[in-house]
């Protein structure tokens, strides 16, 4: 495509021909402020503030949508387009819920920095009716407060064209028009998947994970209770963030030491039991595989996956596979095997995940999810941004912090644990598993880079012991759709899928600290994160799930071998169709 010459306020650039204003400007360097726009998803030119003044246009434009052309003059700060931008943000703060200091976005919200920028001085510069609605509180994972919404359209977008669920939208029309379900039914009433992902995306505090962490602070301050803590591979690259970290840093040993700050008994890691899942699921699959029976098998880590699979895709449920996630699993196994090692009764253990998920809140109150009776496997979850309110909260320096490590029986993950918080990661750590099972050599090649990366779809073949196994990874659960088509109507045929319901996997859940636009639209947050995870694999003593001492443990002393009768007992469970309506 040919360039074309421009100018920028008074500078004379190069851009490729059918850029818009909005992209011309950032790779000449220059920030045009935003609201609504998120790249390659939602350029609508709705909010205004990006609007810019090009000579001899009669008004001024959106610079995301208003495309580039040769002489184009632009002006991106004049006195016209600064005082446009700051009458709409005081339009904005008209009809909005103005809690600021006890908002939970408060310091990270995308509206107040530009009030910030602008310098609006009078939140109340034009008065008059404003718009009244309750909180929606439905759902098992999330709060949406329409009174902050702003209208961006950021969560429609995200829910419609990154997931394909689509069950938000504009209801109503001018003055009336909010963001809700079809009808006006309650988020709890209809088929979302309950990822987050509509989040991470809003630029304020209309939308909000369901906060648990007073379940956990009273939990700690109860004699009675002992409380036992698990963190997500994908934790330790995300929380750094909240700290001042660049995205991907990897913090374990402080992540360690600020948990134990709290109070909690125990610190352990998630890694174990995704060692733990490893070990059942590559048993499972290849058990399927021998025996060519409902494949492909489909991976069940992801329950904002599960969730939509139940929903849209119930025909393929047989080809789930039936073992828990490694949420499940920890608190399963923490509830049986650790508590008869230490003599303990499960239900005085209150188990805590750390996720970087929104649907894991969800996944723990699943009845179908419990390996001893009347217990919950999981008692709270909290998502990386709640664990650094706590964090915050209770006054702990977290960047001066000594590095901690994880305590025992669960304290040793391994490598392959830790790569299951990218997309891709569970399908490498159970070939390495599976390949090692299969062939009774040992594998010289541990990365299988073909199933790495953030692409939506990706799919390899691999020779193990003779057999061709196709593969297949998907993140996005609008590309674990277009996936499931291809193999239902028999275009694609693989053996073995991954689909990870978030973009890029956990390192991308809707749990992550959230990053404003800019960020998202020009670095790849998912990729910087998943990098971390890669470097911290390399670094660990022990890489593959089957040479983890503790997961060897854990089999000689109770599950007995993988798949087992207790195996299956306490560690799988089964999955339940649900509308799509």
């Amino acid at each position: 495509m040919a360039d074309v010459n421009i100018k920028i306020n008074g500078n004379d650039y190069t851009v490729p021909a059918g850029s818009t204003v909005l992209e011309a400007a950032r790779a000449a360097g220059i920030n045009i402020p935003t609201l609504c726009y998120l790249k390659d998803i939602n350029a609508i030119g709705a909010c205004r503030i990006c609007v810019v003044e090009v000579k001899g246009a009669r008004s001024l434009v959106a610079s995301c949508v208003f495309p580039v052309s040769e002489g184009m003059e632009i002006f991106t700060n004049s006195p016209k387009v600064i005082e446009a931008r700051k009458t709409t943000l005081e339009l904005i703060l008209s009809n909005h819920k103005k809690e600021c200091l006890s908002c939970v976005r408060s310091g990270n919200c995308e509206l107040q920095k530009l009030c910030k920028d602008y310098g609006i001085e009078d939140e109340n510069a034009f008065k008059g009716v404003t718009n009244k609605y309750s909180i929606d509180a439905s759902a098992a994972h999330m709060r949406r407060d329409n009174e902050k919404c702003i209208l961006c359209r950021r969560c429609v977008a995200v829910c419609e064209k990154n997931q394909g669920v689509a069950v938000i939208g504009a209801n109503d029309r001018g003055f009336d028009t909010n963001i809700g379900c079809a009808f006006e039914y309650n988020l709890g009433d209809v088929a979302c998947i309950s990822c987050g992902q509509c989040i991470t995306a809003c630029p304020t505090g209309a939308l909000y994970e369901r906060d648990d962490t007073a379940k956990v602070v009273d939990a700690v301050n109860d004699p009675e209770k002992i409380v036992l803590v698990q963190t997500a591979p994908a934790v330790r690259v995300g929380l750094g963030e909240e700290f001042g970290y660049p995205i991907g840093t990897v913090v374990t040993g402080k992540m360690i030491s600020a948990i134990r700050a709290l109070g909690v008994d125990k610190v352990f890691d998630t890694n174990f039991s995704a060692d733990l899942t490893i070990m059942e699921e590559a048993t499972e699959f290849i058990t399927r595989y021998t025996r060519k029976e409902n494949l492909p098998l489909i991976t069940s880590c992801s329950p904002g996956w599960i969730k939509y699979c139940e929903h849209y895709y119930p025909e393929m449920i047989p080809n789930l596979s039936t073992c828990k996630s490694p949420q499940g699993m920890f608190g399963a196994t923490a509830k049986t095997y650790y508590a008869r090692k230490e003599g303990i009764d499960p239900s005085k253990i209150f188990m805590v995940s750390v996720m970087p998920c929104t649907a894991k809140k969800f996944e723990a109150e699943r009845l179908d999810h419990t390996a001893v009776k009347g217990l919950p496997d999981i008692d709270a979850v909290i998502t990386v941004r709640e664990l650094a309110r706590m964090i915050k909260k209770a006054g702990i320096m977290f960047n001066m912090l000594p590095d901690g490590t994880f305590d025992s029986p669960f304290g040793l993950g391994s490598g392959a644990g830790t790569i299951f918080g990218a997309t891709g990661g569970v399908m490498e750590a159970a070939l390495r598993t599976a390949y090692e099972t299969l062939t009774g050599e040992e594998l010289k090649q541990l990365e299988f880079n073909e199933v790495r990366g953030t692409k939506g779809i990706k799919e390899a073949t691999y020779n193990i012991a003779g057999n061709e196994i196709k593969v297949a990874v998907c993140s996005g659960t609008a590309n674990a759709g277009k996936l499931l088509d291809m193999v239902k109507s028999g275009e694609k045929k693989y053996d073995f899928i991954e689909v990870m319901a978030c973009p890029g996997g956990c390192v991308n859940g809707g749990g992550q600290p959230i990053q404003p636009a800019w960020i998202r639209n020009n670095y790849d947050i998912k990729a910087l994160r998943a990098a971390g995870l890669y470097e911290d694999d390399k670094n660990l003593p022990v890489r593959k799930s089957h040479e983890n001492p503790d997961i060897k443990r854990v089999y000689e002393e109770f599950f007995g071998e993988p798949n087992s009768h207790k195996a299956h007992e306490i560690l799988h469970t089964g999955y339940t169709p649900r509308s799509k309506y």
